[in-house]
């Protein structure tokens, strides 16, 4: 870029996305005097998914605004929690988020997710189609256009995912009711109903079952129910009470 200078600063929660020389509190950035103040701090590494409120000369601006010579311009990070008007909120999650999806539907959340990887192109126009906020951990995806809205995974370990989205969105939790295969709703279900899906040793050992009614996996409560009953009751301890506030 060849064109007027202004001084941008980056919140510290934004300053990672950028390269080391642009996380001063302060920084200076040539424009090329046609572009938005959107598209400079895209340019930057910053996805606008990520970005709040822009302040230009202390005054707020939109992205479309085009800076001028010796503007000073703030960029803050979004307010959480995050409200996502337009739509239910829903999420879709790009293919390297599975175990992010399947707590989410553990939790009763709708998370929407495809195992093979149908591409970038695919996964955005899927997000404004059934107006979805797309979830990642890829920046460039996150830029694409099409996209109705998204948000950046910011931790690679999936308790902090979790932690991160929930914090962020804040969705009404309903633990058990979604299959975490297929994100099907799901039913009760009587055991003679669901006898034929059963290994011998499950028949005989519980009672008690659910079945999805889009896939139709049965459920109960096998070995591994105390490990996701933690993670249950550790999302409901910890975001419960705020989220039944906000309602």
């Amino acid at each position: 870029m060849n064109g007027p200078e202004i001084h941008l600063s980056l919140a510290p929660e934004l300053r990672f996305f950028t390269v080391p020389e642009r996380r001063r509190p302060w920084t200076a950035v040539v424009t090329d005097g046609a572009s938005t103040l959107g598209h400079v701090v895209e340019s930057l590494g910053v996805p606008l998914t990520e970005v709040g409120r822009l302040l230009v000369d202390g005054e707020e601006a939109a992205v479309s605004h085009v800076p001028s010579a010796g503007e000073t311009v703030e960029v803050h990070p979004v307010v959480r929690p995050q409200r996502v008007p337009g739509a239910p909120l829903r999420f879709l999650l790009d293919v390297h988020l599975g175990t992010l999806a399947r707590r989410l539907r553990l939790l009763g959340v709708d998370a929407s997710y495809e195992s093979e990887d149908i591409g970038d192109p695919e996964l955005a126009a899927r997000s404004a189609a059934q107006r979805r906020v797309l979830l990642s951990r890829d920046r460039g995806l996150l830029r694409r256009r099409e996209l109705w809205a998204g948000a950046y995974v910011y931790s690679d370990r999936p308790d902090e995912q979790l932690r991160d989205v929930l914090g962020r969105f804040t969705p009404s939790l309903v633990p058990w009711t979604r299959c975490t295969a297929c994100n099907g709703p799901l039913e009760d279900a009587d055991k003679e109903a669901v006898r034929e899906r059963l290994q011998h040793g499950t028949r005989r050992t519980y009672e008690v079952f659910a079945r999805c009614t889009a896939c139709e996996r049965v459920y109960w409560r096998g070995a591994h129910h105390a490990r996701l009953e933690a993670i249950v009751a550790g999302a409901m301890g910890e975001f419960g009470a705020a989220m039944a506030a906000l309602t």
